[in-house]
Formats: C-alpha cells, structure tokens, sequence
C-alpha cells in the first residue's frame, strides 16, 4: 500500500515556507483559523474575474499585533495598477476583510510579481481547468498544457485529472509525466497544486506536480 505525502508539507522548514505567518493563544487560535479560511475563500468566490485576470499563485496571510497583511503573489499585477476600477475593488475586498475578522485590524494588501510564472503549478492547473470547462477533449487539453510546460524548459511535471472524463459514465484517473519528478528528494523544488474544474457531468480533480531546479 503506497504512502502518499503532500510535496508541500513535506519540504516546509527546508525549502518551503508557509503561506500563513502568526501566532495566536490557544484560545483564540481557531477563531484566527477561521479568520483565514474565510479570508481566502472571499478573494476567491467573489474576485473571480480578478483572480484570473491577474493570474493568482499564492496568497500569504501575515498577522501582527492590530494589524493584517495580504500578500498576493501573481502572474501580471500591472493589469491591476493601471486601472482605477481595479484598484476601487480592492478597496470593497478590504471591507470585505473587515467584515469577517472579529477584532477591527489595519488591512494591508500588497501585489509581488512572480519570476516565473510559466513555472506555477497553480496557473497552470487552473489553465487546464478552464479547458475543460469550456468542453475541450481531456487528452487535448492536456496535451496542450504538457507541450507549454516543455517549451517552458521545466525539469520535470505531472498532470493528473480524475473524474467523468468527456461525460464517461464510470469515472477515472488519466496522468501524464514527462521529465524527473522526485518526490521523496527534500532538496527538490516540486511546485504542487490542486484544483477543480465544475463541467456539466461533475467535478474534475486536476492535480499538477512541477519540478523546476534542486536547491543545494
């Protein structure tokens, strides 16, 4: 029976960091939990078109005393900066923010941009996501991303979707891996992610593996 780890959490303290950064009573550390998963929920079901329009990786939390600070690393921050629309809707997710936390904080939200973003299993998995939302055939769809990602001059990768795939009835688990992936390396850096494409015939897990470089 194979024994599975998460990439992520395997290498945090080694070579990753965690998204969140705070520290909390043990009295207050579930409501502060919640705060978070909140929080991050809000950017993504009610920003969708932002989301994507500036092409999120990541969101990190960091939390001082009476104050909060949103970190967003994505893919093409000027398409937000240059326009004052944009910017007033940052400014209704920061009330947003403020609606969820339970003690009134200072809100700070900043944008990083990300090196490179053709390296992102989150872009790329949710690239494969609106394909298939769109009813493009899987294989092509993931043909498609495999051909980008060896353009891209990446080490290694893996994608893997499960679900009713092309409105099969029974459903199924369809991967394909080019390239090293070494998942039981601690020194390698495996960018992973998880996300879902909601088609008309159920929910497709997609799941992307990314090895860019080993850090020595």
């Amino acid at each position: 029976m194979g024994q599975k780890t998460h990439p992520t959490g395997f290498r945090i303290g080694i070579n990753k960091a965690h998204d969140t950064t705070w520290f909390a009573s043990y009295a207050n550390y579930s409501q502060t939990l919640e705060e978070d998963y909140k929080i991050r929920k809000i950017f993504e079901n009610n920003w969708q078109g932002l989301y994507e329009k500036i092409g999120v990786a990541k969101l990190e939390i960091k939390r001082n005393i009476g104050q909060l600070e949103l970190i967003i690393h994505a893919a093409r921050p000027k398409a937000i900066r240059s326009n004052n629309e944009e910017n007033s809707a940052f400014i209704d997710l920061r009330n947003q923010i403020k609606k969820v936390l339970k003690t009134p904080k200072q809100i700070r939200i900043k944008i990083y941009q990300i090196e490179r973003s053709e390296g992102e299993s989150t872009l790329v998995g949710r690239s494969l996501a609106s394909q298939l939302e769109k009813r493009v055939a899987f294989r092509k769809a993931i043909r498609q991303s495999a051909q980008r990602l060896q353009k891209n001059g990446v080490k290694g990768f893996k994608l893997q979707i499960s679900g009713r795939l092309n409105g099969a009835e029974m459903a199924r688990t369809e991967w394909v891996r080019e390239g090293r992936v070494p998942l039981q390396t601690l020194r390698a850096d495996i960018n992973y992610a998880t996300c879902r494409a909601y088609t008309t015939y159920g929910v497709i897990g997609i799941k992307t593996w990314i090895f860019n470089k080993e850090l020595i």
